[in-house]
């Protein structure tokens, strides 16, 4: 990075954390303040404060590189997404709000017992502490790799960083923040995709990129093919998607404080609903930016791996310079094909005949099956690769998906533009922990700390205990970060993570609210049976993990139910 770069990302950076610093001072009068701003936020603030929580710098990181190496298939994971935002608008948000709940636990224990409402907590406490710990590692791993620090000290010091800053912030500085976080990033994005497109040859426009894109398989945004062991199509996005996005924005507390710090029911409703209409569209944003990532290495010789420190270790070997060799040639070979493509795809727009269009139709289909050959080849190399990676160092991390569009970025990208990149990322990083931190702190200080441990003392002592909480929420996640470098495609870690627990928590919302008859011990006990099942299905591969969401959530319905009934012919 030079000095432009620096200079962009640390008036980036300081710019919009320093405003909302500034915003949310004198917040600390009460926990309510502190937790949830008063209760006061409008609408749009809930929307993107909502998409700023779950748009981490893992998804401006890791789904660029996914489209890259998968094409645009994921998108299908949030088809669900607005059934969801419609449920909750209807249902949970009236209850909660009319409560006037600090966390979405406490509802469970009216509704059920103690024990019913500790145990939901818990099972919300694990998977968001494990995906911020993912979340941490996102930044880490980009400040890493360009400067060439270490990952594991850079994963601490982005933690500490993040961590005193929710500290200090409540819930008013987090959401103005994130408001501003949200508006820098998707211009950042937008400025991605564009310079993309520019630095493709200079015939070729947005449209042209697109095509050539489609042709080579990296368009595939619908797979209307039901397969319970295929991660990504309209079925499992629908279906499974649809479970996980209600429980996650139903149930986790990282997603409900922010909807319940809305001024009134209506507020928090269209704050929720403008978020259901938005992240589609926003995600696919992000997705095509790989796509067109993808096209641009089409032109211009791709590394045979992106990351640069692991592939440091064998860029010196005889084997690796004669693959290298090798992938010369196939790219020249790849690139021919895809130039030839392009020619027929500009022809045929001027094409007036039907014949011509036909003759043009089958050039176009010898000519893609030459450049996707071409880039199976490539594929094929870059395992090569990753096999001499893995014989060098048996502990190496051959998955490079987070590392794609970092490198584009940082190669390619004029200065300024790389640090507005950068600040993008560490943005949404810093949004998504904040929200996660303030979630663990709501639930330990009010479902445990203030229910079980210390039940009276003063605003100012829960204040301050919150802020210690927090501070230990920090260091738990700077350590699983430490754990998270080999793990693959964050994006689909963290999905994942949430896939073991949110079915279980949701099956234990729905029957709160729709299984009148139904006790807590029932539940209870079902909800641990369920978690058992849902664990052992992720254990055995039963199905791809959206599925998990469904399974959890009605294990836990029929497992209460079946008990419920048990319990009453016992007692009859």
């Amino acid at each position: 990075m030079g000095n432009i770069d620096w200079l962009v990302l640390i008036l980036t950076l300081g710019t919009i954390v320093g405003f909302g610093l500034w915003k949310g001072r004198f917040q600390e009068k009460n926990i309510e303040e502190y937790l949830l701003a008063s209760r006061q936020m409008p609408w749009y603030h809930v929307t993107l404060s909502v998409m700023a929580t779950q748009a981490s710098a893992i998804t401006f990181l890791s789904a660029p590189g996914q489209a890259y190496i998968d094409g645009m298939r994921f998108v299908q994971f949030y088809f669900g997404l607005p059934l969801a935002m419609i449920v909750l608008s209807i249902t949970f948000i009236p209850i909660f709000k009319k409560l006037k709940v600090f966390t979405a636990y406490e509802f469970l224990e009216g509704r059920f017992d103690l024990k019913t409402r500790v145990m939901a907590s818990f099972l919300f406490l694990i998977p968001r502490a494990l995906s911020t710990g993912v979340t941490i590692a996102a930044p880490s791993i980009i400040l890493s790799t360009i400067l060439g620090w270490n990952l594991y000290w850079t994963n601490i010091a982005t933690g500490i960083v993040v961590t005193i800053y929710c500290m200090y912030g409540g819930s008013k500085t987090i959401s103005y923040t994130q408001m501003q976080q949200m508006l820098v990033v998707m211009i950042g994005m937008f400025l991605a995709g564009y310079m993309v497109v520019h630095l493709l040859p200079t015939e070729m426009g947005f449209v042209d990129t697109l095509k050539v894109a489609g042709k080579m398989d990296k368009l595939n945004v619908i797979d209307w093919k039901f397969d319970l062991n295929n991660r990504y199509n309209v079925w499992s996005g629908l279906i499974g998607g649809f479970f996980l996005q209600l429980s996650y924005f139903g149930t986790d507390q990282s997603q409900v404080s922010r909807y319940l710090s809305g001024e009134s029911v209506g507020e928090s409703r269209l704050g929720l609903l403008m978020n259901g209409i938005f992240k589609i569209p926003m995600q696919f944003l992000i997705l095509l930016v790989g796509s067109l990532v993808f096209v641009f290495y089409q032109f211009h010789e791709a590394p045979l791996f992106f990351n640069k420190t692991e592939l440091g270790k064998v860029e010196q070997t005889t084997a690796y310079k004669a693959l290298v060799k090798k992938n010369t040639e196939v790219f020249t070979e790849k690139k021919k094909a895809v130039e030839e493509l392009y020619a027929v795809l500009k022809t045929d727009e001027n094409a007036s005949t039907s014949k011509t269009k036909a003759l043009n139709a089958q050039k176009l289909e010898v000519l893609k099956a030459k450049a996707l050959a071409a880039d199976k080849k490539a594929n094929e190399l870059r395992s090569e690769v990753k096999d001499l990676m893995l014989k060098t160092n048996p502990d190496a991390n051959t998955n490079d998906t987070n590392y794609i569009f970092l490198s584009f970025v940082t190669k390619y990208l004029p200065q300024g533009m790389v640090g507005l990149l950068i600040a993008v990322i560490l943005l949404a990083s810093m949004g998504a922990m904040a929200s996660a931190f303030s979630s663990l702190t709501s639930c330990t200080i009010v479902d445990i700390y203030q229910r079980m441990i210390h039940k009276e003392d003063t605003e100012k002592h829960y204040v301050n205990a919150s802020k210690l909480v927090t501070l230990g929420w920090g260091i738990v996640c700077i350590i699983v970060a430490q754990f998270t470098a080999n793990i693959g495609s964050l994006i689909e870690a963290v999905n994942i993570l949430g896939s073991w627990f949110y079915g279980t928590i949701l099956g234990v919302f729905l029957v709160a609210f729709y299984f009148k008859s139904i006790k807590g011990d029932a539940v209870f006990w079902a909800a641990l049976l369920a978690e058992v099942f849902v664990i052992y299905a992720w254990w055995i591969d039963l199905t791809a993990f959206l599925w998990l969401n469904v399974i959890g959530c009605v294990l836990v319905i029929a497992f209460a139910w079946v008990i419920s009934l048990f319990n009453r012919r016992v007692v009859n």
